[in-house]
């Protein structure tokens, strides 16, 4: 929902961006009172009880608690109600909508690096149709940075050691500034980019023309061959490991008797980690592939682990 009606304010594009600026007005309103309350009671004590003002100081009154309780309520009721209306708000941006296209991203000193299914990949710039749940799935290969979108009011960290999910979507076509909002390094102002967003057809013609790479999944299952891991976990293996088809989504107990999801976080653990999570009924037999694959090529492998049993990323 758009706020035309809020003066000198150029409104978002995204579904909720008229919340996020209206959760933001209501923020500056109940600040701004708070400040001018403080603001007023200081002038008038600065005033009344000033050196050249003949005022009796020595009358002593009973002490009442109702104006410091009133305060204090008055003030922890609002900002109260502040927090939940941007829980609100932030629970309806970061729910998962059935028909996402995920599109992966990789922050490194000083650079957005995208890279679509399809193989197509591009620096400092995403393409993404418009009116469509795009699920942008963002790892950091050195330092913190932070995506930062502020015609769709929105910006998220990118972690080094974990995945960040992002969900975004635009309701007009043009070109939009991407920033990073997390000090990174010497060159963290040079770290720019846009976001281009496309009517459908228009989105489908520039995926046509891009000169795609070989599908991510399937460069990750050529990488998955060259790092030997079809030798355990490969069809037919005579070591006893456990079996990759199918596993993405699907419950997986563990050898200390809780159970995980296999989601995007738990196969990129268990390919850094993989003494963490131990699957239960097998070993901790596997090496560490920590500091020997990078952000790029895990996002591959997982790809690939996803798309096996029939599922496609």
């Amino acid at each position: 929902m758009r706020r035309e009606w809020i003066p000198f304010w150029h409104s978002g594009l995204s579904p909720h961006s008229g919340d996020v600026d209206l959760l933001f007005i209501g923020l500056l309103i109940v600040s701004s009172l708070v400040l001018g309350l403080l603001f007023f009671l200081m002038a008038t004590f600065c005033v009344r009880y000033r050196a050249s003002n003949q005022i009796d100081r020595g009358h002593q009154t009973a002490k009442s608690w109702h104006w410091e309780v009133g305060w204090t309520a008055a003030s922890f009721v609002g900002f109260l109600a502040l927090f939940v209306w941007g829980a609100e708000i932030y629970f309806q941006i970061y729910r998962t909508p059935p028909d996402e296209l995920s599109v992966f991203v990789v922050a490194k000193q000083w650079m957005w690096k995208v890279q679509h299914t399809g193989g197509q990949s591009e620096i400092n710039a995403l393409h993404i149709p418009v009116r469509r749940s795009i699920r942008l799935v963002m790892a950091s290969q050195d330092v913190i940075h932070s995506f930062f979108i502020p015609a769709l009011r929105l910006k998220h960290d990118v972690v080094p050691g974990r995945y960040q999910d992002l969900e975004i979507e635009v309701e007009k076509a043009g070109h939009y500034h991407l920033f990073c909002a997390e000090y990174c390094g010497t060159e963290h102002s040079g770290m720019t980019g846009e976001i281009v967003a496309m009517e459908a057809p228009d989105y489908a013609a520039w995926l046509a023309t891009q000169t795609p790479e070989t599908p991510l999944a399937q460069e990750g299952g050529a990488l998955f061959r060259e790092l030997g891991c079809s030798g355990c976990h490969g069809t037919g293996s005579k070591i006893h490991a456990p079996s990759l088809d199918g596993l993405y989504g699907r419950p997986v107990p563990l050898s200390d008797g809780s159970t995980v999801t296999a989601d995007d976080k738990y196969i990129r653990d268990s390919i850094l980690l993989p003494r963490s999570q131990v699957a239960a009924g097998y070993e901790p037999l596997m090496p560490s592939f920590e500091g020997k694959v990078s952000e790029d090529q895990l996002l591959r492998l997982i790809l690939y682990i996803k798309s096996l049993g029939g599922r496609h990323p």
